[in-house]
């Protein structure tokens, strides 16, 4: 079955001739692998998806599926209801509670997490942004010239831009514990929003004008300050960016394919311990 799998995800680098791993990069495949790359090579090219994830995903992603309906036509009441009802379907072992391992620990946890959800979902919809929506939660896959992979990425909003008839606009909203200090000069955001950039524009084939992020703080401010906050990237502004985005795709396919071991990282927050017990007891090898 794992030589089905791998073969069934690589690819054939055109100037080489040698063979990749995977078929196309993506944000995240990206960033996992820049931070650790046994843990991307067990993600991405084995398919092994074990990892509990952590509360604050868990709720993130039941927020993106309220925002998902609503933005599809469904009331504010239903759209809540629905992500708070995947919340609750999400069982214990998916969950890495932390120190929380008594069940009693883990219920309060879970109660706490509904809290947040309901609480950043109900910020965003009592006045929520108004977009002309083209589509919800689309994933598109771009080929791009001068890169040696195609790239994918889902969009949360396509929406048509208000700024510059006939274009675009992507939408993505995140749920987090504090604002990002550096707003839309996250180089995180930049390189996010070039992914959504070039698979939303060969997919309608129209100019994209900007990335439009909402940050959605999960817990209430006490002093009364805005739980969310926007940066708007503007593609117009973003010459330099674009090139640092095809030398790092370049690089790292590069990378990818003169590597011969993948080793761990064990400082990784997240996955550190797993892939260094991967690594000590040779499990992908």
């Amino acid at each position: 079955m794992r030589n089905k799998i791998r073969k069934k995800n690589t690819k054939k680098d055109e100037k080489t001739g040698k063979r990749l791993p995977i078929k196309h990069w993506s944000h995240s495949s990206l960033m996992s692998f820049l931070r650790n790359p046994l843990a991307w090579y067990k993600r991405y090219v084995e398919k092994v998806y074990d990892m509990p994830s952590g509360p604050a995903a868990v709720v993130g992603r039941a927020g993106h599926i309220a925002l998902q309906h609503f933005y599809s036509g469904i009331p504010k009441e239903g759209a809540i209801d629905l992500g708070l009802e995947y919340l609750r379907n999400v069982a214990d072992f998916e969950i890495n509670f932390g120190k929380a391992k008594t069940r009693t620990a883990r219920k309060y946890k879970r109660l706490s997490m509904e809290q947040e959800y309901l609480q950043a979902v109900g910020f965003y919809l009592e006045r929520p942004p108004k977009h002309k929506v083209v589509a919800v939660e689309i994933r598109a896959l771009a080929e791009v010239p001068g890169l040696p992979l195609p790239i994918v990425a889902v969009s949360d909003l396509v929406v048509d831009s208000t700024i510059q008839p006939g274009a675009l606009d992507v939408v993505d909203h995140k749920f987090v514990e504090y604002f990002s200090p550096s707003g839309k000069d996250k180089t995180l955001f930049v390189i996010q929003a070039i992914f959504n950039y070039y698979t939303v524009n060969q997919k309608y084939g129209k100019p994209v004008r900007r990335f439009i992020l909402y940050e959605l703080k999960k817990r209430r401010n006490l002093d009364g300050s805005p739980q969310m906050r926007r940066y708007i990237i503007d593609f117009t502004e973003q010459k330099a960016a674009f090139k640092v985005f095809h030398r790092l795709i370049n690089d790292a396919t590069r990378e990818l394919m003169s590597r011969k071991v993948f080793l761990p990282n064990p400082s990784d927050m997240f996955e550190g311990e797993n892939s260094f017990d991967i690594y000590r007891l040779g499990l992908l090898e």
